[in-house]
């Protein structure tokens, strides 16, 4: 499930007691923060007892079902099942040594946003949890966060104040269509909300010349897909130079902890997927400055894929340092996008369009046609001045207008 992830909520079985699978069938879907994951079962066998229910949260390194590899054997008798289950639920309950002082328990997943959040152990008591027996949720967190109608406790960071926030009431009219969000648009909206509240955002916009790029492109597009067995986009060419800015100016690459500035060490950039339902989500390259562009090319297929077919693990979307946006995947010219929490710029790559420009010459200025894209870099105004934000960006543009069309693939 990847290292931060604690627990689970299991949103379909796809089997029940009595059911013969075989190895791999799939069993049932979870979901956590990031994604939705199906889980295949481990052998082949019947389906002796399920232990919990749909829209049950889980605790990471629970049993949550058990299967008789026996054909044979006869499915357990009802009140041991019972029995079984309440003895299996207890040994994943929190030693109480993990509690706070108040006698309420908080996970290392709570303790770590509250803190970021600058919500003090007084406030983390008096909040609601959604959880079994009341237990205080990542979500709940986030969703006080955004509702909070008064400045931080005393003790929380100056750097994070909360603004009151009056949510206006919205009625319906006759004929008006009543749409549910589903579970991932819910934490999306909650993650931007939390986001505009936590970071000033501040955006800047750049026109680079990309012409040695298309031209590049053009020529070896055919030949790299025989290659490497992806598409030849220029989402790899984006995401190389702007690794490489974000090894020149490390602080682009950092995180806010109250008035902390943590540096990271690696450079992991995520890419804004569009899914199929239109939610969105970031799957990251672990280490994006280790890569090639073949390399690169592949990776980012790969996990655009996973996304889009539902195949995307826990770790796939975590532990990203900076987020990349493209916009012109949808003809845009541009965007101003929201950061990432807890990450501090977000870069969006607009559409490439041909214009005229005008070049000078040894011979004098002419005007000539020219392939042309405005990148804008929104930045969390708390420690990157305009200073640093414009000069990363002008870095990417620097990097991308001086491609060397010889490149070899």
């Amino acid at each position: 499930m990847g290292e931060s992830v604690e627990e689970a909520t299991i949103t379909k079985w796809f089997v029940k007691t009595g059911d013969t699978v075989e190895e791999d069938t799939p069993l049932l879907e979870i979901a956590t923060d990031k994604v939705d994951s199906e889980i295949p079962s481990p052998v082949a066998g019947i389906v002796e007892s399920v232990l919990f229910k749909v829209d049950d949260k889980v605790v990471v390194g629970s049993v949550i079902a058990i299967i008789n590899t026996d054909a044979t054997a006869i499915n357990s008798p009802k009140q041991e099942l019972i029995a079984e289950k309440k003895e299996l639920h207890e040994t994943v309950l929190p030693p109480k040594s993990q509690a706070n002082a108040s006698g309420r328990f908080y996970s290392p997943l709570v303790k770590s946003v509250a803190k970021q959040e600058g919500v003090s152990t007084e406030e983390l008591d008096n909040i609601s949890g959604s959880g079994e027996g009341g237990r205080l949720r990542k979500e709940d967190v986030v969703k006080y966060i955004a509702n909070r109608k008064s400045s931080p406790a005393s003790s929380a960071p100056v750097s994070t104040p909360q603004p009151k926030m009056d949510v206006p009431k919205v009625l319906s009219s006759s004929g008006d269509e009543i749409i549910e969000m589903d579970r991932m648009r819910k934490l999306i909206a909650d993650h931007m909300v939390m986001s505009k509240q936590v970071s000033p955002h501040v955006t800047g916009f750049i026109e680079a010349d990309v012409t040695h790029l298309v031209l590049w492109r053009e020529r070896n597009k055919v030949a790299f897909e025989k290659r490497y067995g992806a598409k030849l986009t220029y989402m790899p060419v984006f995401t190389e130079v702007t690794a490489k800015a974000l090894r020149d100016f490390p602080m682009i690459n950092s995180s806010v902890d109250g008035t902390k500035i943590i540096v990271r060490k690696n450079v992991n950039v995520g890419i804004a997927v569009a899914l199929p339902n239109g939610n969105l989500i970031v799957p990251v390259i672990k280490n994006t400055d280790s890569f090639n562009l073949g390399g690169l090319a592949t990776e980012i297929q790969s996990l655009a894929n996973k996304a889009r077919t539902n195949k995307l693990s826990p770790d796939d979307v975590q532990g990203g340092t900076f987020t990349i946006t493209n916009f012109g995947t949808f003809k845009n010219t541009t965007g101003t996008p929201i950061i990432n929490q807890p990450q501090v710029a977000i870069l969006a790559t607009g559409t490439i369009e041909k214009k005229p420009a005008v070049l000078e010459l040894p011979t004098g200025d002419v005007i000539a046609i020219r392939h042309k894209i405005i990148l804008s870099l929104t930045y969390d105004h708390r420690i990157i001045d305009g200073s640093l934000g414009g000069t990363f960006l002008r870095r990417i543009a620097d990097y991308l207008e001086n491609f060397d069309i010889n490149t070899a693939i």
